[in-house]
């Protein structure tokens, strides 16, 4: 079978989001799902695989939730299962900004349709931010995107504030995966001074999905948080792998190196890597190893 991965999101008060696990957790298991879930105050978020009918189950249970109707929600398919196994966690943010009283129920930026979008960022008055951390960016954004060179998403805020005099166009655009991230951002930016500020509605990922490739302004691929490692045009699967030790993308000419050891190191973090790091990991792969042999899924329960 092939599976149908869902990212989803929704940013709505949830006082009793904690309450809301246990249900919630019992619901994905019962269909069969893999993934994570994030709780917390201000919504939910998430990207979960399974059949199409346990995904289309799952929403339904969810949207079922009043607060929750207007969830949104992508979908893209797998060959084999992206996740391990499935967990409901409670977070203090669905996104994790670190800044207090960011509230995109509140004040955010205008939405923009994919279909939209070539035109909205072609425009010389629109600064075009990509809102993602540096290992994203590196394998893809869109054409004159200005890359804040962010290792998470928490350094964002500061970037803003440290180069306020170069963000001095009329209008901000901002785009992310899913759309989650920079739909917090531009609520930040609004509270912040910048009237004009503009986010790519359902992210990368819609516009992938939708946007005919010949006309395009996406270049590279887009890297997503589970076992495809990135996606490009129609949410097809791309050559990158992911490198167990520092999680960054790796393409197959960098396994190449002598400096890549599967599930150790690779080029970019071999020389970070304690001694006991390097046996920690390769213990874990060893690990990995034999229970494929075995034909057994060493993380998780089996799928």
């Amino acid at each position: 079978m092939t599976y149908c991965v869902a990212a989803l999101y929704h940013f709505a008060p949830l006082p009793d989001y904690k309450a809301l696990r246990a249900p919630l957790q019992a619901m994905c298991d019962m269909l069969g799902l893999t993934g994570t879930i994030l709780l917390a105050h201000e919504g939910i978020n998430g990207t979960i695989a399974g059949s199409d009918a346990a995904i289309a189950d799952i929403l339904a249970f969810l949207r079922a939730d009043p607060r929750l109707t207007e969830l949104e929600h992508k979908e893209s398919r797998a060959e084999t299962n992206p996740f391990y196994r499935m967990k409901v966690r409670l977070k203090k943010e669905i996104v994790t900004m670190g800044v207090d009283g960011i509230n995109p129920n509140e004040i955010v930026g205008t939405y923009v349709d994919p279909s939209d979008w070539n035109a909205l960022i072609s425009d010389p008055d629109v600064i075009l931010i990509d809102t993602r951390n540096d290992y994203e960016v590196e394998i893809g954004t869109f054409k004159g995107a200005v890359n804040p060179d962010t290792q998470t998403f928490r350094e964002f805020p500061q970037w803003v504030e440290d180069n306020r005099e170069s963000l001095n166009k009329p209008k901000v655009a901002m785009f992310c995966t899913g759309g989650i991230r920079c739909e917090k951002a531009s609520a930040f930016m609004k509270q912040n001074g910048f009237d004009d500020v503009y986010h790519l509605k359902g992210g990368i990922l819609k516009y992938l999905e939708t946007q005919p490739e010949d006309s395009s302004l996406w270049e590279g691929d887009c890297f997503v948080f589970d076992q495809r490692v990135a996606v490009g045009h129609h949410l097809a699967e791309s050559d990158y792998d992911q490198c167990f030790a520092c999680r960054y993308p790796i393409t197959e000419q960098e396994k190449t190196s002598p400096l890549y050891v599967k599930g150790v190191s690779c080029p970019r973090c071999a020389s970070r890597m304690s001694e006991d790091q390097r046996a920690r990991f390769a213990e874990r792969q060893k690990q990995i190893d034999l229970a494929k042999q075995r034909g057994e899924v060493h993380i998780g329960r089996k799928v």
